[in-house]
């Protein structure tokens, strides 16, 4: 009791002549004080930070073991990498080459008229290289029955080489009520590039749009 009647009767004035129990319980609060916002303004932001570099350590602990993983078989991955590269270039030369491609487009035309298809157009366009292949678009509009489209396409797959035709806007109406049907739109066929050819279109196919325009905006 006699610490709480010492603290009514504080003179605020006269700190100096403070009880001595006044003082060391101040002095103690003070300190509590200063110990807590050490807390809250330091030794909190310490903690947030070291949390977060926890997280970040976890983060990086499974990227390294990744990346091992990875390092561990890229031998193999890269030998299977060069294995199917190999079948690539394989199945590539199996395509027309720039020589046989002329002959090519005439077996075609022949093949059409053997399965006794009329041909209203066959006009093959401007060749466009890739990285490692040419596609030549065709024009063409035919007239037969199902049956004669079907002996086209199967004339066409026996070729001796490897033919491949996708279509792109095309359409297959009927002409007449005899059964007559009219195949028109785009086809293209492919072709291998040489080593040569194909590193000009990687080249050309590298550079920006405006080098390809000749600069023109």
């Amino acid at each position: 009791m006699k610490f709480l009647n010492d603290l009514r009767s504080l003179d605020r004035n006269n700190v100096g002549g403070w009880p001595k129990s006044i003082k060391l319980f101040f002095t103690a609060l003070l300190f509590g004080l200063v110990v807590l916002a050490g807390w809250y303004f330091v030794v909190s932001d310490q903690q947030d930070s070291l949390a977060q570099l926890a997280n970040k350590e976890d983060q990086l602990k499974q990227e390294f073991a990744t990346k091992q993983a990875k390092a561990v078989n890229l031998e193999a991955l890269q030998q299977q990498l060069d294995e199917m590269q190999d079948m690539l270039r394989q199945l590539l030369r199996q395509l027309p080459s720039k020589t046989e491609m002329p002959e090519l487009l005439v077996d075609i035309s022949q093949t059409a008229l053997s399965a006794g298809l009329e041909t209203e157009l066959f006009q093959p366009g401007a060749e466009v290289p890739k990285d490692f292949y040419a596609e030549k678009p065709i024009q063409l509009r035919m007239v037969g029955t199902y049956h004669q489209f079907g002996t086209f396409i199967s004339g066409v797959a026996s070729l001796p080489r490897v033919v491949i035709l996708t279509l792109h806007d095309v359409s297959l109406t009927p002409k007449d009520k005899n059964g007559q049907l009219v195949l028109q739109g785009t086809v293209k066929t492919y072709r291998y590039l040489e080593d040569d050819e194909s590193a000009e279109a990687k080249a050309a196919n590298a550079r920006p749009a405006s080098a390809k325009n000749g600069g023109q905006k």
